[in-house]
């Protein structure tokens, strides 16, 4: 069997593959570039049509990369998948702590789960920074409950938890009553590959 093993031509063909499936959707380029990313991070077309971009998604994201911000996401997988070695050109960085031993005692303590502890910790450096979340809907909630009760405001929110609980509902309440600019999928779908695809989508519209 014959098969493709240049990495720079797997990419470009797959981006050749997805074409068709958004020739039909009125996008920017800039928009073209996060679908297909998404997509080809899924391998799943069908998630053409709940892709969510809000008008200033994309500007304000990119304007947070090239002023060197952080990005601060829910778990490590998330983590693991932005092109960390393209965000340091700008100077920023990625961070983490559903890992810190501090932030389970606090979860334990408190009834909650990590990820909500670890935003509620980050809550203070949000400001002007992206936030990137792939797994955990009670982060979600946790970034809109933090924007509603205190003036911190992320430049930018990834929010594309996947699952069964919460995940749906969250990112509904981000599209309903976000006060600052968002990329999201509507229903159960999303996980870390989507969030960094997205976070890596942006990285790679800088040149």
């Amino acid at each position: 069997m014959e098969f493709m093993t240049d990495p720079a031509g797997i990419e470009t063909r797959s981006m050749e593959i997805i074409a068709p499936y958004l020739a039909g959707y009125k996008l920017s380029p800039e928009e073209i570039k996060v679908y297909s990313r998404i997509i080809h991070a899924a391998g799943d077309p069908e998630y053409a049509p709940i892709i969510r971009i809000h008008p200033d998604a994309i500007r304000a994201g990119c304007q947070a990369l090239t002023s060197g911000c952080k990005i601060y996401c829910d778990v490590e997988m998330v983590r693991t998948g932005i092109n960390k070695k393209r965000l340091a050109e700008y100077g920023g960085s990625v961070e983490c702590l559903i890992a810190d031993p501090e932030i389970a005692k606090i979860a334990k303590a408190q009834g909650i789960t990590r990820s909500m502890a670890a935003m509620r910790a980050f809550a203070p450096q949000l400001d002007g920074a992206i936030v990137a979340i792939g797994n955990a809907p009670t982060a979600l909630f946790e970034v809109l409950t933090i924007m509603k009760e205190t003036p911190v405001r992320p430049a930018l929110i990834i929010g594309v938890p996947v699952g069964f609980v919460g995940a749906c509902e969250s990112k509904d309440l981000l599209s309903e009553i976000s006060p600052v600019p968002y990329i999201t999928v509507q229903g159960n779908k999303g996980g870390s590959p989507i969030a960094a695809a997205t976070t890596n989508a942006l990285l790679y519209m800088l040149d």
